[in-house]
């Protein structure tokens, strides 16, 4: 019998993806189908004072254009906006009133017999606005932060000590907005039937967050929607929220009771979520030997003026270096925006990006290397709540990935490596995020024949949950992976939260096994029932699932097959749903960690930046499918060059208006921009965490990578940049 369990398994759902067959959240068919397209606010705070909608209506095959005029009835509490992710505040709510909060909010939604005719009459539509007052500019407005509730509590005197130190380091870093550009557009088609119930299409890292959403905005009883996602194109933390799209969909669907289709721009989805700027002011004080004296971090954000976004930018030192002396700061500047959200790593992208950079330029100020800094400052444990870890293998990564990459043969001096005409940089940073892990319930439905259906609300965002539930059940229940059926995504299935901060494959491994060992002790019941069974009076515990059979785990010759236990049972299926959660452990801190090692090659002349090679070693506890989980990494590593060099959103903070929001002037990596990349998976057996001792990989490959890749910049030029991305007028400048 195959064990599937840590080996490199195909995914289950790629044929269905690349022959076509996968249909995502703008592709459902439906009868008499409509279509809607957003009409976007051009100011970015003040009312609507006219829309003048008649021009449009007069187009052929223009059914309406909803306003806040004359739009089907919404909530008014902001508790039926709050999601299961919102922050604090009011949640923004789409064509609710006059009020403008934003540039590129949606204002009104045209919907027509087809896509290019609602384009083509959203041209049409008239709106006259009364402006307000305004700002867009986080560094313009930074003296208006205020500083959120305190993310670690400080130690020590940090600022006295900082003020002492033998060596310090102080400096800001910044790093810019940064938008969401996943390959799948946000969409939703919300199918009208004729009984007055839907069933909503959405692109989402969360049906029944979705669905509990709708349910609240529109006064629904819970039956009277249907949420699915079963494929999403990449989401990254963009799906995590209800986008407004889910609402405006639901909308039209209600008002003409009709099916209704909106599917955005690639132009209008810069008008949602994304990284929020961030001023990341990082102090370091150390003894001459390079043991830290004080740490100090503060980061000032940027958030939207009716909510509070926040995430954990400055925290993370307290997880890698040992102080004894730290203080850490989180501020928001409130601007005329809409609210960021998470994206890949929020938090740790963009502080530990500061942080390692901050060492670095300490490590150049010591006169030490990087990893013996690094080495030197090592800490066994959460410094903030001085936790053990459940597992560290960071020593470990720093070796391996030193001796993969070649590091040994780094000469220190900036400057001091060529390659022709280019000059060679080699740097690398550390990266830690957190080993989350939540309740999720799974059904698991064993029919005679020996094929399985496992199912369970939790999304698939292409990070592979569905070849990681196969994978995990066909272990689980003795059976080959091609017996085993999974179905994901949708809202009527048993629970599970947002797929996001890298919980899923161990939440959702340990809810498939729970759910396995009731349909075991099952066919143990059925099994021991049968005249002369090699597995009367065996005890649950002392059996497994293997071969197509029950058996006796001390003697696998003693077993009864699944269908001679069901058939003398006389049963054709066995059904069984477990909700499983994990107990809380307050004795131990849980992170994955990384050692990230990048080369780049700089054209002296013109200061053009290439990635050449990067080798990433990652310790995240057991590794469920290898074959997959470099791809996570490798995609977290070409996003993270990405962040280094490429990504920005710009805005004219004139017009408060973003001045690129397309992917020709975007700029994100391509082909031409990723070399080689080497992903090492240290081993990390961790018998704390969970049974499996699974971690989750799917932030833990962009954290560090930027800020690797801006510190080899700094080796191969002598030029220390710390406002992001790196490109070649500030190599030049």
């Amino acid at each position: 019998m195959n064990a599937y369990i840590g080996t490199p398994t195909s995914r289950v759902d790629g044929r269905a993806k690349v022959t076509g067959a996968a249909k995502y959240a703008g592709e459902f068919p439906a009868d008499g189908l409509l279509h809607g397209f957003v009409v976007e606010a051009t100011i970015p705070c003040g009312r609507i004072a006219r829309l003048d909608t008649s021009a449009a209506l007069q187009v052929k095959g223009v059914l309406d254009v909803l306003t806040h005029a004359n739009r089907p009835p919404l909530a008014d509490k902001d508790e039926a906006w709050r999601d299961e992710v919102a922050p604090e505040g009011s949640p923004f709510r789409p064509l609710y009133d006059d009020t403008v909060k934003f540039n590129g909010q949606p204002i009104a939604l045209v919907v027509a017999e087809d896509w290019e005719t609602a384009k083509f009459a959203a041209t049409l539509v008239r709106v006259e606005y009364e402006q307000r007052g305004f700002a867009t500019d986080l560094e313009g407005e930074r003296g208006k932060a205020a500083e959120m509730d305190k993310p670690h509590k400080p130690r020590g005197d940090a600022a006295a000590t900082l003020a002492q130190a033998r060596v310090r380091h102080e400096a800001e870093y910044v790093i810019p907005t940064e938008h969401h550009n996943p390959m799948e557009l946000y969409a939703t088609t919300a199918i009208w039937d004729s009984n007055g119930k839907l069933t909503i299409y959405d692109k989402t890292q969360g049906v029944q967050n979705v669905h509990k959403f709708l349910c609240g905005v529109f006064d629904k009883k819970p039956d009277d929607i249907r949420v699915a996602s079963p494929y999403v194109g990449g989401a990254f933390g963009s799906g995590l929220r209800p986008q407004y799209q889910v609402v405006l969909a639901t909308l039209g669907a209600l008002a003409l009771k009709r099916s209704v289709r909106v599917v955005l721009t690639r132009q209008q989805m810069y008008g949602l979520g994304y990284r929020p700027m961030t001023i990341e002011r990082v102090g370091l004080g150390a003894k001459s030997d390079g043991t830290l004296d004080a740490v100090t971090h503060e980061a000032i954000a940027v958030t939207s003026r009716y909510e509070d976004f926040a995430r954990n930018d400055t925290g993370w030192a307290e997880q890698l270096y040992s102080s004894p002396n730290s203080r850490f700061s989180h501020k928001l500047v409130h601007l005329d925006v809409s609210t960021p959200c998470d994206m890949r790593a929020p938090g740790a992208a963009s502080g530990v990006c500061a942080l390692e950079c901050a060492m670095d330029e300490l490590s150049v100020a010591l006169k030490l290397d990087p990893i013996e800094l690094r080495l030197k400052c090592y800490s066994d444990r959460d410094q903030s709540e001085n936790l053990p870890y459940t597992s560290k293998q960071l020593r470990e990564c720093y070796a391996r990935g030193a001796d993969a990459f070649g590091w040994s043969r780094r000469n220190p001096a900036p400057r001091s490596m060529r390659d022709g005409k280019e000059l060679v940089g080699w740097g690398m940073a550390t990266g830690v995020w957190e080993a989350l892990q939540m309740p999720v319930a799974v059904r698991i439905v064993l029919t005679s024949n020996g094929h399985a259906e496992v199912s369970c609300a939790a999304s698939d965002i292409g990070t592979g949950t569905y070849t990681i539930v196969a994978q995990v059940a066909a272990d689980a229940l003795g059976l080959p992976i091609e017996n085993i059926s999974v179905r994901l995504a949708d809202s009527t299935l048993p629970q599970a939260p947002v797929e996001g901060g890298s919980w899923m494959a161990a939440s959702s491994a340990h809810a498939v096994l729970a759910a396995a060992e009731e349909v075991r002790k099952e066919l143990l019941r059925l099994a021991g029932k049968i005249h002369g069974s090699p597995l009367a009076g065996a005890e649950l515990a002392d059996t497994v699932l293997t071969d197509g059979s029950i058996a006796r785990a001390s003697d696998n010759r003693r077993a009864v097959s699944i269908a001679d236990a069901m058939r003398h049972g006389g049963v054709e299926r066995i059904e069984k749903e477990k909700l499983n959660q994990f107990g809380e452990d307050k004795k131990h801190a849980r992170n994955t960690h990384s050692a990230v090692f990048a080369e780049v090659k700089v054209d002296e002349l013109l200061g053009v930046i290439r990635v050449t090679r990067v080798v990433s070693a990652i310790a995240a506890g057991r590794i469920l499918n290898t074959k997959t989980g470099r791809s996570q990494i490798m995609g977290g590593v070409v996003w993270g060059i990405g962040m280094a060099l490429h990504e920005e959103t710009v805005m004219d903070h004139r017009f408060g208006r973003i001045m690129n929001a397309n992917i020709a002037e975007y700029h994100i990596p391509v082909n031409a921009d990723v070399h080689d990349i080497d992903v090492i998976f240290v081993d990390e057996p961790d018998a704390h965490i969970n049974a499996l001792g699974i971690k989750g990989l799917g932030e833990i490959g962009i954290v560090g990578v930027p800020a690797a890749i801006a510190n080899a910049v700094y080796h191969a030029t002598g030029k220390r940049i710390r406002r992001f991305p790196i490109t070649l007028d500030k190599v030049l400048d």
